[in-house]
């Protein structure tokens, strides 16, 4: 009698109760497969880092004493599917029944489903043990109407009594500290940089390129630098602690020339892998803030992200899919411009915030939502093209986190599930929030012109963008003012306005 467990790429979970003690008949199945590398393509430290991440955790459970068969991207006798590798696996040992793990992917539960189906066996579907929210209540919470983020936020404090006072009210009188987080890093406190020494994966990547794989962004194989054990990812969580909490807080929301990370922690990856659990990582926050190391407002601004946001649009996606992979509310349909490939454009902001991110597999949120996605919002850039850029471009972009982000948080493609108004912004808040403007080629206080330093392209972009969608957000009262702003203009300033967004929106590859 043997049992089939299948163990995914991100159900890296060392805590999980299927693991407290080797069974001589279960046999764990880890493969890596085509159908998992292409579907978009990838960054290539996003493989790298995922297969050395499986690797090493498969060795780990070797080590303990489980019985593990692992198939590697090149292995002559993998089939390259979920499927057809459980279907060999399964002769292969005479398996009597499959059990797995919920999948944190639509797509890929669905394909688990089948294969369960085609394999015909006795199977039974297990939790994640990861998350602080269970998938079927926050689907069925979620189906008819989206709490508004903040309510959820202060639901799941009180649920998980996290930073509460006696009276189960906020500590510090307020809920969120999101307004003090808002500041420009003038370079003093100095960034630290993350911990991660680097791992020489040549060898692994001669495997992935032999196998035919197709990634983007550079691979940098000998250095890659994420945490790919879960050693590395709680030396990485202590790291960020005593580092760069302390200051996470005010600059959580700005962008620099100067520092790729400033004091994000970079623990992305580690969480959705799971190598982290989000308990340990508010855990070790909420204690700093108790022993006096960080200021409240930078523990609770960590706290809302893991706890509030991560949690918050895995409920979105788990209540709305599939439908909500097609939304596309704005009626947006241009192709993203060729840049979001090289980085080769003279806007400075995105020239930065792509060139890193295909260097490094990594952008924190506010260049995602007010750079990349600001852009590709304001030229009505096709969803899906979007989509598949930020799945693909990300170390830790996995589809139940980046779909609402981006289709929903950045898109407004969810027609306002997520968000109650677009996220669009012109060149005045890249600004305020980065040195990115002083050193650009265009001029972030012009609407328009071409003589001398011509007009940057995001202010152009902005109007034109509220004007196409007028029908849909001026009577948004949370949008009240730019359109206000917009009708105190002169007649002469908005022609020529909207004539420049005109002439860059026929030009998109060449800005």
């Amino acid at each position: 009698m043997t049992t089939l467990r299948l163990i995914l790429g991100d159900q890296l979970n060392a805590a999980h109760s299927w693991f407290r003690s080797p069974r001589p008949d279960v046999l764990y199945v880890m493969m890596e497969v085509r159908s998992e590398t292409d579907y978009v393509r990838h960054h290539a430290q996003k493989v790298l880092a995922i297969f050395a991440a499986m690797r090493a955790f498969a060795a780990a459970l070797q080590a303990a004493g489980h019985r593990v068969r692992y198939l590697k991207i090149g292995d002559t006798d993998n089939r390259q599917s979920f499927a057809a590798n459980l279907a060999l696996v399964a002769g292969e040992c005479g398996a009597t029944r499959f059990e797995r793990m919920e999948a944190d992917e639509w797509r890929v539960e669905r394909l688990l489903d089948e294969s369960a189906q085609a394999l015909a066996l006795p199977h039974e579907v297990f939790s994640s043990e990861h998350f602080l929210a269970e998938r079927a209540e926050l689907a069925r919470r979620f189906a008819v109407k989206v709490p508004r983020m903040e309510f959820f936020y202060r639901d799941m404090r009180r649920r998980h009594r996290t930073l509460l006072d006696a009276e189960d009210g906020p500590v510090g009188g307020v809920w969120n500290f999101d307004a003090q987080n808002r500041e420009k890093w003038p370079g003093d406190p100095p960034a630290p940089e993350w911990p991660w020494a680097g791992h020489d994966l040549t060898a692994l990547w001669g495997e992935i390129t032999a196998a035919g794989v197709e990634t983007i962004g550079a691979p940098h194989a000998g250095r890659v630098r994420w945490p790919l054990t879960r050693r590395e990812a709680r030396a990485g969580l202590a790291h960020f602690i005593e580092h760069a909490l302390p200051h996470f807080g005010p600059y959580q929301d700005a962008m620099s020339t100067r520092s790729t990370t400033l004091f994000h922690s970079g623990l992305s990856f580690a969480l959705n892998v799971k190598l982290l659990h989000p308990r340990e990582v508010i855990d070790a926050a909420v204690a700093a803030w108790q022993l006096g190391k960080v200021e409240l407002a930078s523990c609770e601004g960590f706290v809302r992200q893991i706890l509030g946001w991560r949690e918050f649009v895995r409920g979105v996606y788990w209540a709305r899919m599939p439908s909500y992979a097609q939304g596309n509310a704005l009626d947006a349909h241009r192709p993203l411009p060729a840049w979001y490939w090289s980085g080769e454009t003279k806007m400075n902001c995105l020239h930065h915030a792509v060139s890193q991110s295909l260097d490094s597999a990594y952008a924190h949120h506010i260049q995602r939502l007010m750079i990349t996605g600001n852009f590709a919002l304001l030229a009505g850039c096709d969803p899906d093209e979007v989509d598949a850029w930020y799945l693909g471009i990300y170390t830790d972009a996995f589809e139940w986190v980046e779909m609402p982000n981006t289709r929903g948080m950045s898109q407004f493609a969810d027609g306002g599930v997520i968000a109650s108004k677009p996220y669009a912004g012109a060149a005045s808040y890249i600004g305020k929030q980065s040195d990115y403007c002083k050193t650009c080629t265009y001029d972030p206080k012009r609407r328009h012109g071409a003589s001398g330093r011509p007009a940057c392209p995001f202010n152009s972009l902005y109007w034109d963008f509220l004007l196409r969608h007028e029908a849909r957000f001026a009577r948004n009262p949370r949008m009240a003012m730019p359109y206000k702003a917009w009708a105190k203009m002169d007649e002469g300033e908005r022609a020529a306005t909207l004539a420049q967004a005109a002439d860059y929106l026929g030009k998109l590859d060449a800005l």
